[in-house]
């Protein structure tokens, strides 16, 4: 749940930020670059000590920090130049139906009625709540190259959340952490450039550095180490679940901070996801 509602902190920055003009993709490299920075004085001597079952564990940890601090982000920051915010948030909706499959081929997890059943209801609970209640708007959208380029969105989110599972690595969260940015930083960095090279500049002002500030320690630090926590002790299939708790997060900030109002929808968005969730959570008895 801490996951969800700092990430869901994120979009609303992530809103600052456009505001404030501030290049998306500078932002991202920066904020991981803090990370990095911010975690080496206490995972610099775990990194060592294990640095043989780093070596033989080193392409799969890479890969997942490739697929997320480098893929993720950047591909939503791209494809949001071909789609509508509603289209790309339709399609992350998809990132727990994704998971289960993936578990499921993997054999890391069964599937189980409950699990399906708490799916259904949170998708229904969250096209509630960014469809305004209205579901012309989700009949009536069209797929563009944007939308196809969020389905690289869901498939890689719903593969690192899935290999968590998978490979139940030996050091601490924040040292998997680091070693995912240490690699994932390797494809940011050319990001960064290209904006230079495109002309976008990026101002040192106090509203940069208050959402740095933010982006750094709720988003990147607490929440991928929740995130992680809760998919070790839990499993990818129930963890994936508390996704859709991102929309009713950002829905309710929004009325708080941009004084948006308290539809019905919202009421009936909010019941279907908790009620999916609970679901999800639940085991068959033998």
């Amino acid at each position: 749940m801490l996951a969800a509602l700092f990430w869901s902190g994120n979009f609303i920055v992530g809103k600052f930020a456009t505001l404030f003009e501030i290049p998306p993709l500078t932002l991202n490299v920066l904020r991981w670059i803090s990370v990095w920075i911010i975690l080496i004085p206490f995972t610099y001597k775990e990194i060592y000590n294990n640095l043989p079952y780093i070596k033989k564990n080193w392409i799969v940890i890479s890969f997942m920090g490739v697929i997320t601090i480098s893929t993720f982000n950047s591909v939503v920051y791209y494809a949001l130049n071909y789609t509508q915010v509603i289209n790309a948030v339709l399609m992350l909706a998809a990132i727990p139906a994704a998971t289960i499959v993936l578990s499921s081929l993997m054999k890391i997890e069964k599937t189980n009625i409950f699990q399906i059943l708490g799916l259904l209801l949170s998708i229904i609970g969250i096209g509630s709540i960014i469809s305004n209640g209205d579901i012309q708007k989700i009949i009536s959208l069209s797929f563009n190259k944007g939308d196809l380029w969020m389905l690289v969105c869901v498939i890689t989110w719903s593969l690192y959340t899935t290999l968590l599972k998978k490979h139940k690595f030996k050091f601490s969260q924040f040292t998997l952490i680091q070693l995912m940015v240490t690699a994932g930083l390797l494809f940011l960095i050319p990001q960064f450039f290209y904006e230079k090279s495109i002309g976008l500049e990026l101002n040192y002002n106090k509203a940069f550095f208050l959402i740095l500030f933010y982006v750094v320690m709720f988003p990147a630090l607490a929440a991928y180490y929740c995130w992680q926590k809760g998919v070790q002790i839990i499993g990818p299939n129930r963890s994936t679940m508390f996704v859709q708790l991102m929309p009713l997060f950002s829905a309710i900030m929004a009325i708080i901070i941009f004084n948006e109002k308290f539809e019905s929808y919202h009421f009936f968005g909010a019941t279907f996801i908790l009620t999916g969730i609970y679901l999800s959570n639940r085991k068959i008895r033998a």
